[in-house]
């Protein structure tokens, strides 16, 4: 073919004939595939020429040919010619636009004829001709006079599958250019209001031929006739799309969502998203129509592999649910709810990125209320939502980048990724997705407060009456907060590590602030954690780095709202305990209103209401100060300290700075009361110092809440402060006088505390109101749990952290005791008791400190005043006596050395000895600490004294009955018809035997005279300790002393009237017999009954029990010796003795140099029985002496060690020289007896007979009821 057209390139003039001669051929032969060969040919010559004289020959001749009068049927191979030109030759198109007008206007006709396949061909042609920019233009006018209402009939008419694809073709062409678009659309009666009735208006209007194509089955022209509507709505959705929604076409798009073929389901997605720019689209319910379709398809299209596909329709999907009105259901069945979520769910679980991140878009158009109005709202599927969205956020792996401190991980911006932008791409990729997982979460959090207002969107209401559902909106709420805590903080945090973004930031705050509303019973400890982690830190940086001047104001406006309600929910929660406190105070006054004045609570119930009406005003007060200040507080750290130092110019107030300083200063207390101190606390002292000075300066008083934090963080920081100078220890003091209540700039914790007690300027004048308030706030209900505990184990109670400072201030600083016995006197009972019990422990624990003298005197005006404001009805309600009582006890304790009584003890005995008179015995609170102290005052004090108190206490005729009550109490118990004992009962009975043996052993030293005796049964007293039914060891202890004494006393006594009765053996003979008569009123039996149980009691190896057990042998020995030699010979003698010994003598470290040992021995020796102690255990005793230090033994030891020696001495027949030389030398060695006050041996026992008693409750192997009796009450 080259050389031909080579050869006729030539010579023109046998070209053009060629030329002529193939085109003759079109119109004379009849056969189509020689035409078509002809055409081919043609084609191929004018465009190998390469010459325009060549397409104007062919175009002349073509002209020629159109306006001949044969038939049009004739002209198509002309038209098929002119388009195979037009598709081969690029400028052809534009010659014959410009150069051959009339002959594109004779291209009417052939539209105009009725054979379609002329039709398909004109078609193409000038789908050619406008597919040209130029001649587009030049045809411009063409087309809106002429072509334009032709074309839309042809193709509303079009009938084979040719003119319609070509007709397509020519309107996608068409559809470009917004001009084309216009004149298409005016001539389809498209200029109407979009409201108009008369929108279809026209022969053939597009949307309807638009609308016939998509209804065939075609799926080519389906797809077409799509994307011809898009090409139209591409240009203006708002003006174009009414006509297309008025002709119902969107319920057919939505209705083609359900065929298989990805192309026509992109092109109708595609569609129906310029759709959703009007607004017609929703109001006319289409989207209701259609959106069940729609789920379905993205259910089906989530199957496929076409990632672009599965966007788009997400994309539409998302579209629909924001812009649906409101007033229109979209799901409107509970159904195709879930169904939707159920596809969120399929798409949010998407491996692919993109598709995810549209899916995560569409969750959160998809929370809204409306969506979700259908009952019952689906909060389970909600949360599953929820949480596969976050957790699927937080499986995307984000870049490496080096750790930072953990303080710095919040507010740290991404380094410099220039030289790795694959991972600096995958981070914004991230960074988006998280945004748009935020806005979901956002969403969700406002659905949930959004329902609060709504009962019906609360729960269930299908749930059956005996079921409990979790699909209810508390549930979801705590959720959300759940949620939130696990997951979206988290990620937000560790998206900041590498970047910070000022929008994602704006919505993580924003769905803080939320969140306050969505659980409002958990805003107190939501926002303690978020502080206590440093939220607030995070927000004033956000702040200082982001919003400084006009830049980003929704950041600010939501950093500032996050800073308002943080700050406001832990101040209302601090004021509501402040009201509950108060409320509380009140109700204590109200219930002791019988011990205190009426006046005081009269008065108090009057002014409450004004203190909570002012504490109201302040805490609106604060709120207007944050509101106004926070948006404008845009300093980082440095800057705010810095803030905190400047003072405004002289005689001038400044109002915007000081409002900074003190928004400021309620920011860093919040945070420091949650321990978040992100600023060092030796900058903030030297600031808030300075601040301090600058108001002196200023002569401001600072409003409460703002003093009360600079008072607080003065006190956290002093400890790595220097001490304040008198400059701004004046401002204190000058701002504190002037406000009227002191608790409501009252913080309670120990620091400040210790701060104010720290300056004695202000001890002096707030010490009182600060202590006092100490103690409103404190709880010691722990300290007293730990201090009943200490009792029973001898240990020293564990106290709270608040009160151990106190108990070290207290130590350091003994003047303010007196300010603490100031508040017994004039606090609530409630506070007074507090007061008490720390006066309890800081006596237990400090033996060092000399306030013996000081506290006893401030005791008995305490004391006075309780028994005044208390009738003998009302003491048992009163907590503070027994606590007071105990109070004087542990004071009286301090004196180890004997003293002289002054008027103070005694007025003291008076007052408790008539107390004990006024209580029952079941008072064991009172009486427990009373018998104590009255048992002590006994003992330890001189003769002198000592018989005066014996005077007093035996003139007390009511505390001589209530000892006869309680020991009669030991008859009784135990009972199996009355119930058991409680430890304090145990230990009160313990005490009042104890008394009245050292009563009966003093009564007998000094004859005093007695005013009322006490009966007690003899057989009784031994029944206790012969069948002692596990008695405690104290209580023996007592009655064994009782005994002991009564003995000694040959059973005569002007205190103890003695009720003997005949035994049952005894009953029975008309006559006792004569050793029973020689040991009245003790028989025989009763004698070696008791021998028996002292000698199982000695087995015991009780310390105490033991010595006490030994006394009372020695006594009734010495009884029997008097009264009857050959019973005290049988006693003496009998084997048992020799084996109680070694039991004594086995087991661990245990030696002859025992007290209660010796003096066995000692008693053994003196009745001069050798079947019990042999020459052996004599030598190996002076064995032991001769090798201990005797020097360094302690008294009791001895003391029993000289007993011993000189009994021994005593028997010098039996002894060996050098036996006697030891003993005199021992007897030389041992130390004389120190106390000579007692005429009694052993009389302050078991004080004074147990060394291992330190201090006031050291006791070492004692049971514990008998700790409960030394030591003092249970509390």
């Amino acid at each position: 073919m080259v050389p031909v057209i080579q050869l006729l390139a030539q010579d023109e003039r046998v070209c053009v004939h060629f030329i002529g001669t193939l085109f003759g051929m079109l119109h004379t032969v009849e056969d189509n595939s020689a035409q078509d060969l002809s055409i081919e040919v043609l084609v191929m010559l004018v465009m190998e020429l390469k010459s325009e004289q060549y397409i104007h020959y062919v175009l002349d001749e073509s002209q020629k040919e159109l306006y001949k009068p044969a038939t049009m049927r004739g002209s198509l191979p002309t038209f098929i010619l002119l388009g195979k030109l037009a598709d081969a030759i690029p400028v052809f198109a534009d010659m014959l636009a410009i150069a051959h007008g009339n002959l594109v206007d004779h291209l009417l006709t052939g539209l105009m004829y009725p054979n379609e396949g002329v039709k398909a061909s004109v078609c193409y042609l000038y789908c050619k001709l406008y597919s040209s920019s130029i001649s587009a233009e030049k045809l411009s006018v063409h087309f809106t006079e002429k072509l334009c209402g032709l074309f839309l009939a042809t193709l509303g008419n079009a009938q084979t599958k040719e003119l319609q694809a070509n007709c397509m073709g020519l309107l996608k062409e068409l559809l470009k250019s917004g001009h084309f678009v216009s004149v298409i659309m005016s001539s389809s009666g498209r200029e109407a209001d979009s409201e108009s009735a008369n929108l279809l208006e026209g022969e053939n209007p597009l949307p309807l031929v638009l609308k016939k194509l998509l209804l065939s089955r075609d799926e080519m022209l389906q797809v077409a006739s799509t994307q011809c509507m898009a090409a139209v709505l591409v240009h203006s959705p708002v003006k174009y799309a009414p006509a297309f929604i008025h002709a119902d076409i969107p319920e057919f798009l939505f209705d083609c969502l359900s065929c298989t073929s990805e192309i026509l389901i992109w092109s109708v997605y595609c569609c129906l998203l310029l759709l959703t720019e009007e607004w017609l689209f929703f109001s006319k319910c289409h989207t209701v129509y259609g959106i069940e379709s729609l789920v379905r398809s993205l259910r089906e299209i989530l199957l496929l592999n076409n990632v672009e596909l599965h966007k788009q329709g997400l994309l539409l999907f998302t579209e629909i649910l924001k812009r649906q009105p409101g007033e229109i259901k979209l799901f409107t069945n509970h159904a195709m709810c879930k169904n939707a979520i159920s596809v969120l769910m399929e798409a949010v679980n998407c491996p692919v990125l993109e598709v995810a991140a549209e899916a995560v878009k569409a969750v959160a158009a998809f929370l809204r209320k409306d969506h979700l109005s259908s009952p019952p709202v689906p909060y389970e599927e909600l949360q599953t939502l929820m949480e596969a969205m976050l957790k699927r956020c937080a499986d995307l792996s984000l870049p490496r980048s080096s750790r930072r401190p953990a303080g710095d991980l919040l507010f740290s911006v991404a380094q410099s990724h220039s030289g790795n932008r694959n991972q600096t791409r995958a981070l914004l990729r991230q960074g988006q997705f998280l945004l748009s997982t935020l806005d979901g979460f956002r969403n969700a959090c406002r659905l949930a407060v959004e329902c609060q207002s709504d009962p019906s969107a609360q729960e269930n209401a299908f749930t059956a009456p005996s079921s409990e559902s979790e699909n209810t909106l508390s549930n979801f709420s705590a959720f959300l907060l759940r949620i939130c805590d696990h997951l979206c903080i988290p990620l937000v945090m560790k998206h900041s590590e590498q970047t910070v973004s000022p929008t994602l930031m704006e919505v993580f705050i924003s769905i803080l602030n939320t969140l306050f509303t969505v659980v409002p019973s958990m805003c107190e400890k939501f926002s303690r954690k978020l502080v206590s982690s440093s939220f607030i830190r995070l927000t004033l940086e956000l702040k200082a780095k982001f919003c400084s001047g006009q830049s980003n104001p929704d950041l600010n406006q939501a950093c500032s709202s996050f800073l308002y309600n943080v700050c406001l929910s832990l101040h209302s929660t601090a004021e509501k305990m402040k009201k509950s406190s108060q409320e509380g105070k009140f109700m204590i006054l109200l219930y002791f209103s019988q011990c205190r004045c009426l006046w005081f609570l009269f008065w108090y119930s009057s002014v409450l209401p004004a203190i909570l009406k002012v504490a109201s005003f302040l805490e609106q007060e604060m709120s207007e100060l944050l509101q106004r200040s926070l948006s404008q507080l845009n300093y980082s750290v440095p800057e705010g300290l810095i803030l905190l130092s400047e003072t405004a110019e002289p005689f001038c107030l400044d109002e915007a700075l000081r409002s900074h300083q003190y928004c400021f200063l309620l920011l860093l207390y919040f945070a420091y009361t949650m321990e978040d101190r992100f600023v060092p606390e030796a900058e903030l002292f030297s600031a808030i110092r300075s601040f301090l000075l600058s108001v002196q300066d200023q002569g401001d008083y600072p409003p409460p809440y703002v003093f009360r934090a600079v008072l607080y963080l003065l006190a956290i920081c002093q400890d790595k402060a220097e001490a304040l100078d008198l400059s701004p220890l004046c401002a204190i003091k000058r701002i504190v006088e002037n406000i009227s209540d002191v608790g409501s700039i009252y913080v309670h914790h120990p620091l400040l505390l210790k701060f104010f007690l720290r300056y004695s300027e202000l001890v002096g004048r707030f010490g009182h109101q600060i202590l006092q308030l100490w103690f409103s706030w404190e709880d010691c209900s722990q300290m007293e749990i730990e201090d009943a505990a200490s009792e029973l184990s001898s240990g020293l109670p564990d106290c709270p952290n608040g009160f151990n400072s106190l108990l070290h201030i207290l130590k350091g600083n003994s003047s303010i005791l007196l300010i603490l016995l100031d508040l017994v006197c004039s606090s609530t009972v409630e506070v007074a008791h507090k007061v008490l019990m720390t006066l309890k422990v800081f006596l237990k624990r400090n033996e060092d400190v000399l306030v013996c003298d000081l506290l006893r005197s401030q005791f008995l005006q305490i004391l006075q005043q309780l028994l005044v404001e208390s009738s003998s009805t009302t003491l048992q309600a009163n907590r503070n006596l027994p606590l007071l009582l105990s109070l004087i006890f542990l004071v009286q304790l301090r004196n180890e050395a004997e003293r002289e009584l002054d008027s103070t003890d005694f007025k003291l005995l008076h007052h408790v000895s008539n107390l004990c008179g006024k209580c029952r015995p079941d008072d064991a609170e009172l009486l427990q600490p009373s018998l104590n102290f009255l048992y002590w005052s006994l003992h330890q004090t001189t003769v002198c004294s000592q018989q005066r108190v014996v005077a007093v206490l035996l003139s007390s005729v009511p505390l001589l009955e209530l000892l006869q009550r309680v020991l009669d109490v030991t008859w009784t118990w135990p009972s199996p018809s009355e119930p058991a004992l409680s430890s304090s009962e145990e230990a009160l009975l313990c005490s009042a035997w104890l008394l009245t043996a050292s009563l009966l052993a003093h009564q007998h030293s000094y004859n005093s005279e007695v005013h009322q005796p006490i009966s007690l049964n003899l057989e009784k007293i031994l029944n206790v300790v012969i069948f002692r039914k596990k008695k405690p060891a104290l209580l023996l202890v007592g009655i064994l002393q009782l005994l002991r004494f009564i003995i000694r006393q040959n059973f005569s006594s002007s205190l103890l009237v003695l009720i003997v009765q005949p035994t049952a053996q005894s009953s029975l003979e008309s006559l006792p017999s004569e050793d029973d008569a020689s040991l009245y009123p003790l028989t025989v039996r009763q004698v070696l009954s008791l021998v028996i149980s002292l000698q199982n009691l000695l087995a015991q190896k009780d310390l105490l029990l033991s010595q006490t057990v030994v006394a009372c042998l020695e006594a009734l020995m010495e009884y029997l010796h008097v009264k009857n030699q050959d019973t005290a010979l049988h006693v003496a003698s009998q084997p048992w003795n020799r084996f109680l010994l070694f039991t004594l003598l086995s087991g661990g470290e245990k030696s002859f140099l025992c007290p209660e040992i010796l003096r066995l021995v000692t008693l053994f020796a003196r009745y001069q029985n050798n079947t019990v102690i042999s020459q052996s255990e004599i030598s190996q005793i002076l064995q032991e002496a001769t090798k201990a230090n005797l020097l360094e033994l302690p008294e009791n030891i001895s003391q029993a060690l000289r007993l011993f020696l000189l009994q021994v001495q005593s028997r010098r027949d039996q002894i060996e020289p050098a036996q006697a030389e030891t003993i005199q030398t021992l007897l030389e060695t041992v130390p004389p007896r120190t106390r000579t006050s007692l005429k009694i041996p052993d009389m302050m026992y078991p004080f004074a007979g147990c060394t291992s008693l330190a201090g006031d409750f050291g006791v070492v192997a004692w049971t514990p009821t008998a700790v409960s009796l030394i030591i003092g009450q249970r509390e």
